[in-house]
């Protein structure tokens, strides 16, 4: 009977200290929140400027939220039209994407069938004004905000295009823009097929599933798929949910998601019959594939249904739910971690700048994937095979940083009026573009000239022998020496990134894939690896 008592007593104290602790915690929240308002209060009466209030609280929200994952967003009012791109790949506005390029934001890629194109605009074009509204100096999310509106609407941009002396006013119709989530699909060989998928939003299961089928029905001697998820950044679980099924059986768990509401914990299983069970497949992955990406390319590892190929993956194994907030807003919120089925999380385990860094092998665990190959958790997903990504020089980097491949593609666009097409289209005339990087008079600066430029300045200030700075000025020759001829070296990286930007002027989208499928390192990895049964094979039993 004391025991009992004894029991009771302990099981009393518990509740009773979990209550003090919620009630505790509760009035913390409100003795915190009335600090907040009325400090904000006193700011709004008593401050010498005039606060703008939307402005100030959304300060005062981003870096509270600053303090959690990178995932955890506030969505205002006005960012609503950027939310319903990021989540159903649509948005109301003119059907463009832009960049600042110099003082103007400029045309970068319209979309195919959007009313940009239909009012004439092309890629190239700066936007000098916005319904009369000086654009001079404006960010590229304040451009962007303002071409954002209501389907039916007008709005009037005042542009320049390049090789002309006049500017011209443009009235487009503001119309609802949906972004294809497979821009492309199609046969690389006479056997194998290619489906790229840029974002899970809406119905990517179906039109992944539609490009596979169609594929088949078209070329029914296909033996390998390769599925491009590069730069995928991930969107709804549902559809990771259901492109994994393409690919594996009936009832299979694809992911398990785990948070601090242990009621909401729950397994997502596949519901079909998979479309294609045995098709050979290779998933391609780099640096930004992400979230639902990872599920994918994770799912097919672990279970040994594929083979993952290209670069370590991005790492986010974290689960949002949007709450709807007052006056249109939204919070968009972590609120659980996801589980492969090895059992492995892929999340980062910490974050630097709002990137996650890079988790040592020797740091993560080990798990097995359904055949027993060992693979690891934290930090993405890393390949089967790894392939290294593209080359890089300093002299690539300068002619991208400088816009110089985009803005040759503008000149080469109105000078010729037709090309071949996209899969056949070979540029030709790499001295014409040496010629106008000469006319642009832009002078790159190598990491070694910097580090030189450090020298020579040490050098003055030590007051150092007329022989050190006669070998920094030799040395300086022998590098200007090499950038000279650093358009030679890597003519061939270069005329692939031409091929492509100057496709895309005439044939957007479809057609710079297309072509970069000729120049694709990765791809051309993928195809030797399906066309080999024994090889392809012995990675999955390794």
């Amino acid at each position: 009977m004391k025991r009992v008592q004894a029991l009771l007593l302990v099981a009393a104290a518990t509740t009773c200290f979990a209550f003090y602790n919620a009630n505790s915690k509760q009035f913390e929240i409100s003795k915190n929140l009335e600090i907040f308002a009325n400090l904000y209060k006193q700011l709004n009466t008593h401050y010498v400027d005039d606060l703008d209030p939307s402005a100030f609280m959304r300060i005062g929200i981003e870096a509270m939220l600053e303090t959690l994952d990178p995932y955890t967003n506030y969505i205002s009012e006005s960012d609503i039209e950027s939310y319903r791109y990021m989540s159903e790949g649509k948005y109301d506005g003119i059907g463009a994407r832009v960049r600042k390029m110099g003082e103007f934001v400029t045309i970068v890629e319209p979309y195919e069938g959007g009313p940009a194109i239909q009012a004439g605009l092309m890629a190239g074009d700066k936007i000098l004004a916005v319904d009369g509204k000086d654009a001079k100096g404006k960010k590229t999310d304040e451009v962007d905000d303002i071409l954002k509106g209501f389907p039916g609407t007008d709005v009037t941009l005042t542009i320049m295009r390049p090789g002309e002396e006049d500017e011209r006013d443009i009235v487009l119709k503001r119309d609802e823009v949906t972004v294809n989530n497979v821009p492309y699909s199609g046969m690389i060989t006479d056997e194998i097929g290619y489906v790229v998928l840029t974002t899970f939003t809406a119905n990517a299961g179906r039109n992944v599933a539609k490009a596979i089928s169609d594929l088949r029905k078209d070329n029914p001697e296909m033996k390998g798929l390769v599925f491009d998820l590069r730069s995928n950044g991930g969107g709804y679980l549902r559809e990771a949910v259901s492109i994994s099924n393409l690919f594996i059986g009936k009832d299979e768990v694809v992911v398990t998601t785990r948070g601090k509401v242990r009621e909401r914990d729950r397994p997502f299983k596949t519901m079909n019959d998979p479309l294609v069970p045995d098709l050979p497949l290779v998933i391609l992955t780099n640096e930004f594939t992400a979230s639902a990406s990872e599920i994918v390319s994770g799912v097919v590892q672990d279970l040994d249904r594929g083979v993952v190929l290209g670069q370590r993956t991005y790492g986010k194994g974290l689960v949002q739910n949007t709450v709807d907030l007052d006056y249109n807003a939204k919070l968009k919120l972590t609120t659980s971690k996801y589980y492969i089925p090895s059992g492995r999380c892929i999340q980062s385990v910490s974050y630097k700048d709002g990137e996650p860094v890079n988790v040592e092998d020797e740091k993560r665990t080990n798990f097995k994937t359904r055949g027993g190959r060992k693979v690891l958790d934290g930090g993405g997903i890393t390949p089967d095979v790894t392939v290294e990504d593209g080359v890089s020089s300093a002299v690539v980097d300068f002619l991208l940083s400088n816009h110089l491949i985009f803005h040759y593609a503008t000149r080469y666009r109105q000078e010729n009026p037709e090309i071949a097409p996209a899969t056949e289209f070979k540029f030709a005339d790499f001295d014409g573009f040496m010629e106008y990087v000469k006319e642009e008079n832009l002078e790159f600066e190598t990491k070694t000239e910097q580090a030189l430029d450090k020298l020579t300045e040490a050098s003055e200030g030590e007051k150092l022998t007329d022989l050190t700075k006669a070998r920094i000025e030799e040395m300086q020759k022998l590098i200007d020496e090499e950038k000279a001829d650093d358009l030679i070296e890597y003519r061939e990286d270069i005329s692939a990134l031409l091929e492509k930007e100057i496709v895309s002027r005439y044939y957007f989208q479809t057609g710079k894939i297309e072509k970069s499928l000729r120049n694709d390192e990765e791809i051309k990895k993928a195809v030797e690896l399906l066309s080999d049964a024994d090889a392809y094979q012995k990675i999955l039993t390794k």
